[in-house]
């Protein structure tokens, strides 16, 4: 009697479905995002917690708060207390009505989205390593997943190599900023 006890295994739970949005009755699910908390600000509107690359965003969907860092001294990523702290502290204060939860972009605009981001991360100074967080600020306009991103950045090296360049080591690959050029 006592050795079927331990011998007896639950029976598996499938994950659970997402509850929908009261604003929109419909759940949302942006690809290369996970919302992993949400808040409501003093207007209604949403402020999510995000994780894309392993760190997580805060942002606003009344008015434009987004923010990477928890303190714009400190240069560390936000970890899921911090990122829950910052957007506690920001719904507890904003005002802002809520706004249209963004659309998907087509593929299209999203690869101009995306070659418009990369452009705007050049340095007159020194060439810059690229990195996929450097992106996460962007991913609920962009909502793409990293391979997809990958892809586009490997694209972009062959179509304008004066703006980045793709090198392949044992981690992974690597994509490089070039400097902007000498006006």
């Amino acid at each position: 009697m006592a050795l079927t006890w331990f011998t007896r295994r639950p029976e598996p739970v499938e994950a659970a479905t997402p509850e929908p949005w009261p604003e929109i009755g419909e759940t949302w699910k942006p690809e290369g995002v996970t919302v992993v908390e949400r808040y409501y600000n003093l207007g209604n509107a949403v402020v999510l917690v995000y994780r894309s690359t392993g760190y997580h965003v805060v942002a606003c969907l009344g008015c434009h708060y987004q923010t990477t860092r928890y303190d714009s001294h400190y240069s560390s990523l936000l970890t899921l207390e911090q990122a829950a702290k910052l957007a506690n502290t920001h719904a507890a204060g904003c005002r802002a009505l809520p706004r249209e939860i963004p659309a998907r972009p087509d593929e299209a605009a999203a690869r101009e989205q995306l070659r418009t981001l990369v452009h705007g991360l050049r340095n007159r100074d020194e060439n810059v390593t690229l990195y996929l967080f450097h992106l996460d600020r962007h991913r609920l306009t962009l909502q793409r997943t990293n391979d997809w991103i990958v892809g586009e950045l490997e694209r972009l090296a062959d179509d304008e190599p004066e703006v980045l360049k793709v090198s392949v080591n044992e981690w992974g690959t690597d994509f490089r900023l070039q400097r902007l050029p000498e006006s």
